[in-house]
């Protein structure tokens, strides 16, 4: 699997290429977050996101396909007695229904061939009146995040989708969902987080 294999120099890469948007969108994530709130990270990756989420909330749970994206979100985690780290697969969640506050899915609806699903999934696990919060790499006007994109695709990874800031809004809207912000963490390649109210 291309992320297993990526896994221990995906955040040098990152780092290299995108810092300053790699740090802020964790940053950023964590300002939804509160000190009460059960949260699921899905797609958590290499825990960029959730070592900023863990300080902020009651518990999360990290989640993630990938054995090896996982390693290293433990590796980053393990100072924090709230994060359970465990394999999921974002299609078909194992939790009840509405059993989270807030739910966080960075980077990864872009990758999937069934992102209605995935929504529906993340939907469903989250309390009414909780938040859905979906940061995912867009296309800068620059165009250096095409460059970025096509690097990564000759290393093995595939990507379903690609957004601009316009059909990132226009992709929730055509998904029905009505109540959703948006925050743009600008850089080299800039980061959408959209925020839906449950």
């Amino acid at each position: 699997m291309f992320w297993n294999k990526v896994s221990a120099i995906y955040d040098l890469f990152e780092i290299i290429y995108n810092k300053r948007v790699y740090i802020n969108t964790g940053k950023k994530v964590a300002e939804f977050i509160n000190n009460s709130d059960m949260v699921l990270e899905c797609a958590c990756g290499t825990g960029a996101i959730t070592k900023y989420i863990a300080p902020e909330c009651k518990f999360i749970y990290a989640t993630d396909f990938s054995d090896g994206m996982l390693k290293q979100t433990a590796k980053k985690c393990k100072s924090f007695s709230n994060v359970k780290i465990q394999k999921a697969d974002i299609l078909n969640l194992e939790f009840k229904d509405q059993t989270f506050d807030k739910v966080v899915a960075g980077n990864v609806i872009h990758l999937l061939s069934a992102p209605d699903k995935a929504l529906k999934e993340l939907e469903r696990v989250t309390k009414s009146g909780g938040k859905i919060i979906i940061p995912t790499y867009i296309n800068g006007s620059k165009g250096t995040s095409l460059l970025a994109v096509k690097f990564i695709e000759l290393l093995g990874a595939r990507f379903n989708r690609q957004f601009d800031l316009n059909s990132y809004i226009d992709f929730f809207n055509n998904m029905g969902y009505e109540n959703v912000s948006y925050h743009v963490v600008e850089g080299r390649m800039p980061c959408a987080i959209a925020v839906i109210e449950r």
